[in-house]
């Protein structure tokens, strides 16, 4: 084959390889690219204290932007972000969300704590809604691969009735624990493979 004709053939692809990634990231919602800002450009946040949301169930991610919007799960920090979006904005988000690849956190699961939260969820019985995965599942987060210290903060507030418009059960289910079973769950959850 002639030289020429292989460069021309290479430039071909590489442009319709170019074109359909800008295709793919012109499809996303407009308000995607906002929240990567703070949850990770790829939806998996290295940030503190700041969730990953990627491959977040779609229900789940609905719900919570929803809640959000109308002051049930009061967030100061989401507020500017949600207050003035559709219905249809949500659900579109919430259907981007879900297909970005979820990674696992850059923090190193603790060992000893992986171990003591093993067996604290298996007596909890933390897949009985988050799976045996952690992937979660309808209105059940992912916590596989999740921030440990988000997953800490968050357990706490469950716990210390400091989380407004959160699910009930789960506020039932951590009742009660120490933040040092806090820790092991959250170590635990995040050892766990995000896909």
């Amino acid at each position: 084959m002639p030289f020429l004709i292989v460069l021309t053939l290479i430039a071909t692809a590489a442009s319709i390889v170019e074109a359909a990634a800008q295709s793919v990231h012109s499809s996303r919602p407009q308000q995607l690219e906002i929240c990567l800002t703070c949850h990770g450009e790829d939806g998996n946040s290295r940030t503190p204290m700041i969730p990953s949301i990627a491959g977040q169930p779609q229900f789940f991610i609905t719900n919570q932007l929803i809640y959000m919007r109308e002051g049930v799960r009061p967030t100061p920090s989401m507020t500017p972000f949600v207050e003035q979006l559709k219905d249809s904005e949500i659900e579109e988000l919430g259907r981007a969300i879900s297909a970005l690849e979820p990674a696992s956190s850059e923090e190193l699961p603790d060992l000893s704590l992986v171990a003591r939260g093993q067996v604290l969820a298996e007596q909890m019985r933390c897949a009985s809604c988050h799976l045996p995965s952690f992937h979660g599942q309808e209105q059940m987060p992912r916590l596989s691969g999740q921030r440990i210290d988000y997953m800490v903060q968050a357990m706490r507030a469950y716990r210390d009735s400091q989380r407004p418009g959160a699910d009930p059960m789960m506020s039932n289910v951590v009742v009660g624990l120490s933040d040092a079973e806090i820790e092991a769950l959250a170590h635990y959850a995040a050892s766990k493979k995000p896909n």
